[in-house]
């Protein structure tokens, strides 16, 4: 079966933007060089449903090197870099993806991927896993299992486990050590401010930062807000995590009560409608709406456009709404994904980490097949483990050992 891609000639320039990740993870090229001795993969079919840019890229190349054919889809139509899918393509991954997909599109190149007959799969917000339950019922048990990697997706699979639905492992990267504290936390943290930056070119100093989410992307967030000299209200429907926001610094309010107040609003929740017609009712002219959440649903585009009078195009990746009231409202993206639609995404060293975890946990669901049932699995401690351990060797650092007195004595309860 032949790619479907944009254009096949702007693999030199996608290549180029492949090189400069692989020399920045070195993670990956570890992993990449046991895998083209092992092949752990040999003779498997893995499909990767992932944002379709250099750093994932790289990630199917180093599965590839483990002796599997792989086949990638976009998991956001916006944050598919073409240059990069041809690259790819002609490294010999099949790929079906282009930028800025239509919906039915998107739904055609996940199909396209599930006729790739995949053993294994990599998801990320769950589209290509909840496609194959409710569409393809026939390909279950072709599947061995495989991973997930972000919020949205698991939150979406532990459902499916909960409703007896879900029908082969899969292990929820997002969960681990060496995800959210890194991945989330700086990886979001940097990767959202880059997006708004360079699509807004608007200063942030002195200015009021609405972070909807205080989990560990909403930290991050809130973190470089503060960093850049912004003032920083967090929305939450966690008292503990309102709670946390408070002793970080930061004020606590509802939706409401900032919509008037902030001049950014960035939602971090992984929920539907977090800003909706009620705030923008009220909310302060000029406001720039960002979404970092998997989906584009955080910011309800239903109330925004039926509250505007006009709608504007007004800078690549701005659209500005003009209501009744002559408020402007800028929302960036299109509501989608601002690091990644707007954006190149995380950073290589922080995605250098997290797509180990996939390797590895891939490679652990393949060789333990036999032992795990379908349910929504932890990384292994010791894959979290053995990532930070890789990335301290990386960095050049050492850390001290336990010595065996100090092992007896934890491991007691008589000292």
């Amino acid at each position: 079966m032949e790619s479907m891609i944009r254009d096949i000639h702007l693999a030199p320039q996608g290549q180029l933007k492949l090189d400069w990740v692989a020399a920045h993870m070195p993670l990956l090229n570890q992993i990449k060089n046991n895998y083209e001795k092992e092949l752990p993969f040999r003779g498997k079919k893995v499909v990767i449903c992932l944002h379709l840019e250099a750093k994932t890229g790289y990630l199917g190349q180093v599965i590839k090197a483990g002796g599997a054919d792989v086949c990638m889809v976009a998991s956001n139509p916006l944050s598919t870099q073409d240059d990069v899918v041809a690259a790819l393509v002609d490294s010999g991954i099949q790929v079906h993806a282009w930028y800025n997909a239509t919906d039915e599109e998107y739904k055609m190149h996940l199909h396209r991927g599930l006729d790739f007959h995949p053993d294994l799969v990599i998801d990320d917000g769950g589209d290509l896993v909840s496609t194959l339950h409710k569409e393809r019922p026939q390909q279950l048990t072709e599947i061995i299992g495989g991973c997930e990697e972000t919020t949205t997706g698991i939150l979406r699979l532990r459902a499916m486990e909960k409703d007896g639905t879900l029908n082969f492992p899969m292990v929820a990267v997002n969960d681990a050590f060496c995800k959210y504290l890194f991945d989330n936390r700086y990886g979001t943290g940097q990767s959202v401010w880059d997006g708004i930056n360079r699509t807004t070119n608007l200063v942030v100093a002195g200015k009021t930062v609405v972070v909807a989410g205080y989990g560990w992307c909403g930290k991050g967030v809130a973190m470089r807000a503060k960093g850049l000299g912004a003032r920083v209200i967090v929305t939450e429907v966690d008292p503990i995590k309102a709670i946390e926001a408070i002793m970080d610094g930061f004020t606590v309010l509802t939706m409401e009560e900032a919509a008037p107040l902030g001049d950014f609003f960035i939602t971090v929740t992984g929920n539907v409608d977090v800003i909706r017609k009620e705030h923008l009712a009220v909310i302060k002219d000029q406001a720039i709406l960002a979404n970092a959440g998997h989906f584009d649903v955080e910011v309800s585009k239903k109330d925004l456009s039926a509250l505007a009078v006009s709608k504007l195009r007004v800078r690549n990746n701005i659209e500005e709404y003009v209501l009744k009231d002559g408020r402007k409202i800028y929302l960036l993206a299109e509501g989608r994904l601002v690091n990644l639609a707007a954006g190149d995404g995380h950073p290589a060293e922080i995605m250098d980490m997290t797509f180990a975890l996939q390797a590895l946990s891939l490679q652990y669901i393949f060789e333990h097949r036999d032992e795990l049932s379908p349910h929504v699995y932890e990384v292994p401690r010791e894959i979290d483990q053995k990532v930070a351990a890789m990335k301290l060797h990386t960095l050049g650092v050492k850390i001290d050992n336990l010595t065996e007195q100090q092992k007896k004595y934890l491991a007691g309860w008589e000292n």
